[in-house]
């Protein structure tokens, strides 16, 4: 008689958990714009959702301890002056958080450590550069201050926050760009596209380096739902979490070196679908419940933490469950990365868990960046103004604010009808 073999895996029993009611978050208006965005950032220290607002686009922020009720009139960010599309926490600084708009904008914001007291509406920097909204932002994984953002006018633009810069600009998608993830080092990111291919890109030489894949190394088939998936990745246990919007299962499976490559484990099931999820970075679990993963579950008026556990019957840490993960420490600075310096993160270790650090301030010592551009113009600072008359002079120069002013003026008309337009086409109007 034949006896199954059954496959050795530490993760063969993970089990998916929602917490008590009194640990979630209730009474939160997630925003019910059309977009395929997961509306919800988490890191160890705040949860954060894009939620509805009159008169512009607005998210709420919230200390991760801070469960239960939230108050109708908890203070928002309230920056944007049209719905935010998408937000990402930066992975070198728990308090810095970069959002994207409709307005044709990103910003990052400092969150400070206590509750919010009074609404913010000052960004730390404004990032101007796409002709229509902005649907992706997403920082990259071991540079300082390094920040991508994609737009509806199918261009990619990677910042330096540092200086408000921008430093790349990529306009190699011939349609609309869905969904962009960099790699573990970040020398290169990958795109899907409405026009259904995935590209590959190497953002530093400005190229796409592949888009035709040979067959796939695994296919499965899950469901006919024609629902958005929204996939998570875990580096350290080698595990995929497939969360289906409009969907209540949470599927996830462990990745191997050998054939057959992706192994399903189990799925997670509740009652309610989900708007969107959020999904811990690993040095936020609790490693004195051997939980290796949470997800921020997103209803219609309320936020579900969701525990993926190992069962384990020992109190002790659970080397095997946690390897070294990535830290707060990023590994090198914005103009390091630019020059073609490639780093993994910096690990740290998850003996006696994380302590997130305190808030530090972001500087932005924004560059002219008139200065950079080729022109053939004298500028006014290369002209003998001593031989002008000082009426002609002061003339002169009203003249160029006002044209400025004028030009910055129609810019912005342009992006608001380009919007208009765009939601036309859509049918969101």
């Amino acid at each position: 008689m034949s006896r199954s073999i059954v496959r050795q895996s530490k993760f063969r029993h993970v089990f998916g958990q929602t917490v008590k009611a009194e640990q979630g978050y209730d009474d939160i208006r997630v925003s019910k714009v059309t977009w395929d965005s997961s509306f919800c950032a988490i890191n160890p220290k705040f949860l954060a959702v894009i939620v509805e607002s009159s008169g512009g686009g607005a998210f709420l922020v919230l200390p991760i301890s801070k469960t239960g009720r939230v108050d109708k009139n908890y203070p928002l960010v309230i920056g944007h002056s049209g719905p935010v599309l998408d937000i990402d926490w930066c992975p070198h600084d728990d308090n810095i958080l970069a959002s994207c708009s409709e307005d044709c904008t990103a910003m990052v914001w400092q969150i400070p450590d206590h509750s919010l007291t009074r609404p913010i509406s000052d960004p730390v920097v404004v990032l101007e550069g796409h002709s229509k909204r902005v649907g992706i932002v997403t920082w990259h994984p071991t540079a300082r201050n390094i920040l991508l953002t994609a737009g509806s006018d199918n261009l990619v633009i990677i910042w330096n926050v540092g200086t408000g810069e921008a430093l790349i600009s990529m306009d190699d998608h011939p349609d609309l760009i869905y969904s962009i993830s960099w790699n573990r080092n970040g020398s290169l990111f990958c795109t899907t596209c409405k026009d259904r291919r995935l590209r590959v890109c190497d953002p530093r030489k400005r190229e796409v380096v592949a888009t035709n894949f040979e067959e796939p190394i695994a296919l499965l088939e899950l469901d006919t739902s024609n629902g958005v998936l929204l996939p998570y990745y875990d580096a350290d246990a080698n595990m995929v979490y497939l969360c289906g919007k409009g969907d209540s299962s949470i599927r996830y499976f462990e990745i191997t070196e050998e054939p057959p490559y992706v192994h399903y484990l189990n799925t997670f099931s509740s009652k309610e679908p989900q708007r969107g999820m959020g999904f811990m970075p690993k040095r936020g679990v609790d490693v004195t419940k051997c939980e290796i993963a949470r997800l921020f579950k997103l209803l219609d008026k309320k936020c579900e933490p969701i525990t993926m556990t190992v069962p384990r019957k020992s109190d002790l840490f659970q080397d095997d469950l946690y390897p070294d993960t990535a830290g707060p420490e990023p590994a090198m600075e914005a103009e390091e990365w630019l020059d073609g310096r490639d780093e993994d993160p910096i690990l740290v270790s998850m003996r006696g868990g994380y302590m997130p650090p305190k808030s530090r301030e972001l500087k932005v010592a924004k560059k002219n960046v008139l200065e950079s551009r080729p022109t053939t113009r004298r500028s006014m600072s290369t002209l003998d103004t001593n031989s002008l008359p000082p009426q002609l002079l002061e003339r002169l120069l009203e003249e160029i604010q006002n044209l400025k002013a004028t030009v910055l003026s129609q810019e912005k008309r342009i992006c608001d009808l380009e919007n208009k337009l765009s939601q036309y086409t859509n049918g969101t109007d």
